[in-house]
């Protein structure tokens, strides 16, 4: 059975976001729909108006594979938008929660050239080598949920680095996330509730998966540089992935990796402990960013 709320709330807020333009229809003078309306979606999918306001309405029990690939190009979805689409007209049973393999801790302590964490689909933070503690110091931190923890920094500068990140965060929450997952329920709760640009974003419905981009991070004395990072789930552990950070040869990037690396070198102790620790500092730093 489909997640037909869902499913309606998501092609409500995609049909929200085409304009006429977009899929060449002329803009009426005195149009007031804020993007395309029932029936231009439906004329351009090739299905009946009636079906159409049934799915919008939550009415419909399971549409067709060829129906809801018609619709993601009425609705100008990528790859990625037709996957979720997918996904909530033919949900598959909730996976089972369990924590990562002991060999992810394992693996992050012998990591020491770049900054890696290991999240599950609802960004809590599980594990971290000491480059990713030392790049955003009470971040990546096993506990830590990176979405909270971003809508929670201020100030909230640069503007475009902090909601690059959070616009990254927000389509890979729901894009990975179960949608009957209390954790979810959780998170968008607590943020919908105090948060006016959580609740802005998250209506947008994005839906794309954490996969690879560039993230602007502050280290000082360096400045502001551009840490390139990559997501993997990891096989075998179903809802739990690994993100690299990584630096172009020679750049401003690699020479601030360096000198983390030797921030981390002076903070081991004698004994072999370690001295992290803390909150988050409010900066954004190290945040995946589009």
């Amino acid at each position: 059975m489909s997640d037909r709320p869902l499913l309606a709330a998501y092609l409500r807020a995609r049909r929200d976001l085409v304009q006429p333009e977009d899929v060449g229809l002329v803009r009426e003078e005195g149009r007031r729909v804020r993007g395309l309306r029932r029936e231009e979606v439906a004329r351009i999918a090739g299905i009946s108006q009636e079906y159409y306001l049934r799915l919008e309405q939550g009415r419909d029990h399971q549409p067709s594979l060829q129906v809801l690939q018609a619709l993601a190009r009425a609705l100008r979805l990528d790859d990625d938008g037709l996957r979720y689409l997918v996904r909530l007209a033919r949900p598959a049973p909730p996976a089972a929660d369990h924590a990562p393999g002991p060999f992810v801790e394992l693996l992050l302590e012998q990591w020491p050239h770049t900054a890696a964490y290991v999240s599950d689909r609802h960004h809590d933070v599980h594990a971290a080598n000491d480059l990713a503690r030392e790049m955003a110091p009470g971040y990546f931190e096993p506990g830590v949920n990176l979405l909270l923890a971003l809508f929670e920094s201020a100030p909230r500068e640069p503007v475009e680095v902090w909601e690059g990140a959070a616009t990254t965060l927000i389509s890979a929450l729901r894009f990975q996330a179960e949608a009957s997952s209390p954790r979810l329920q959780e998170i968008v709760g607590t943020l919908s509730v105090g948060d006016r640009e959580f609740r802005r974003l998250w209506s947008r419905h994005d839906a794309h998966p954490q996969v690879s981009g560039v993230s602007p991070t502050f280290i000082e004395p360096v400045g502001w540089v551009e840490f390139r990072w990559q997501t993997l789930e990891i096989p075998g552990d179903a809802g739990y992935y690994l993100t690299v950070f990584y630096a172009d040869p020679g750049s401003p990037a690699a020479l601030a990796n360096e000198l983390l690396r030797g921030r981390v070198a002076a903070r081991l102790t004698p004994s072999g402990g370690r001295e992290f620790g803390g909150a988050p500092t409010g900066t954004v730093a190290g945040t995946p960013t589009a």
